[in-house]
């Protein structure tokens, strides 16, 4: 329809589709003589919040990441799944909104906000046209400051995580997910389901909604990432209105640092259906660990590619195990954890398995060849760029940045430490990793010739 006026909501979509490529450049292509991160602000409010801003003004678009450090770990040990329920209420009224209301407000003005939780925190999302981010920010104050829990809203999403509950509680992948962290953190936050039990959602109460929100959404908890149309001065004022009114501290119970349990061991949980889902762990390295990157980039090599990765060639390509394979550096807050899995069909499980471990070994005893390594750290420093191709993607690595604490100029360093891995990098932390290279495995299917170990 040639020179109609688009309507308003396809208007809205075409701007937040143009603004990955256009954030990308934003990032990334920038004169030589200027960095990368000159582009990253730290802007500190007058009441002493901290944000990290990219100020861009491409589009008219402001996207928000915001995180509470607690998450699940914060749950009461006989109640697993708060943290859980506590983040999906948040949007569900606040002040004087019921959900409804609140609901209805962020419709009319095309905003996006949700919030989630993870094991070390919460997570807030906020994305907005810049016409509408003041409203937006008053939407965020009172879903932070403010959540109603109201009876309707509590049973309604109460329900509604019941039924995802029952939906895993069949789900292999899921139940060999939830095997292995209960089996490596026996009597630890770390074990626990993030989302909660079937038997443990019912009894959560609204003052344990209540409770948990006042212990966790604090100022001094809070990590901000800003990415879009707004200016620092502008920012500055309304990171004071929107969380100022939150407690000074967060009433955190300490989690203790953690190593897992029952690496050697094989779980296994009988599931009458045609594949066996397998997930696999050991030690691995917390991020703030010195020989994280040259961890990273081992693990790159035994799991981390999807074509050219050592699991990824034996275990699909030569033997046809499996669609997919993988491993992953998992640094939690309190445990540092080689991660990865696979499925396949009940009678080669026992194969792969004995070939995971065999690979895992292979690499940390012989370790690489040179071209694989040099093939290793191309492919980390080229494809890092992709990490930044939204601005919720490059949101949301501001914000991980802050958590991990590597500081504001990480992007402009990080391509180098890679390149800098070295073979007697990969040699010292092989050896480190081989000081404890048993794998603990979950298995959930019907798998041939596999039984239950103990260790």
């Amino acid at each position: 329809m040639t020179g109609a006026r688009m309507p308003r909501a396809v208007r809205h979509l075409a701007l937040f589709l143009a603004l990955p490529i256009l954030m990308t450049i934003a990032l990334f292509n920038v004169p030589p003589a200027q960095s990368e991160t000159t582009r990253i602000q730290r802007v500190i409010s007058p009441g002493g919040i901290e944000a990290w801003l990219v100020h861009d003004t491409t589009l008219p678009l402001v996207a928000i990441e915001i995180a509470f450090v607690g998450g699940s770990a914060q749950d009461p040990v006989d109640k697993p799944g708060v943290a859980s329920l506590t983040s999906s209420l948040l949007d569900e009224g606040a002040g004087e909104l019921d959900s409804r209301a609140f609901q209805d407000r962020l419709a009319e003005k095309a905003i996006e906000l949700r919030f989630d939780a993870s094991r070390d925190a919460l997570n807030g999302s906020l994305r907005t046209l810049s016409e509408n981010l003041d409203p937006a920010l008053e939407l965020l104050r009172l879903a932070v400051t403010s959540p109603r829990f109201d009876d309707e809203a509590v049973e309604r999403i109460r329900q509604s995580q019941l039924a995802v509950l029952r939906r895993r509680s069949t789900d292999p992948s899921s139940l060999a997910s939830l095997g292995w962290s209960a089996r490596a953190f026996p009597n630890h936050p770390y074990g626990r389901p993030v989302d909660g039990t079937l038997a443990s959602v019912p009894t959560v109460t609204r003052a344990d909604l209540a409770s948990f929100a006042k212990r966790v959404l604090a100022k001094d908890n809070l990590k901000i990432a800003v990415v879009g149309d707004i200016t620092p001065d502008q920012l500055g004022a309304a990171l004071d209105r929107t969380f100022g009114a939150l407690p000074a501290k967060a009433e955190l119970t300490p989690v203790p640092d953690v190593v897992p349990q029952g690496l050697g061991s094989i779980v296994v949980k009988e599931l009458n259906v045609p594949q066996a889902s397998i997930v696999f762990g050991g030690i691995g390295l917390k991020r703030n660990d010195p020989d994280f990157i040259p961890a990273f980039v081992l693990n790159h090599m035994l799991g981390g590619s999807a074509f050219s990765s050592r699991l990824f060639r034996e275990v699909r390509e030569k033997r046809g195990l499996a669609y997919s394979v993988y491993s992953q550096l998992a640094p939690l807050d309190h445990t540092g954890l080689l991660l990865g899995g696979t499925a396949t069909k009940n009678d080669r499980a026992a194969e792969s398995i004995e070939l995971i471990r065999a690979e895992y070994l292979k690499l940390l005893t012989d370790g690489p060849s040179e071209e694989e390594l040099a093939d290793a750290k191309s492919y980390l420093v080229g494809s890092f760029a992709l990490r930044f191709d939204s601005s919720a993607k490059v949101a949301a690595q501001l914000l991980q940045i802050q958590l991990d604490d590597l500081g504001i100029d990480y992007i402009d360093v990080r391509n180098k430490l890679v390149a800098a891995v070295t073979p007697a990098d990969i040699k010292r932390v092989a050896a480190r990793f081989a000081k404890d290279p048993a794998l603990l495995f979950s298995v959930v299917g019907r798998p041939v010739g596999i039984s239950p170990s103990a260790n």
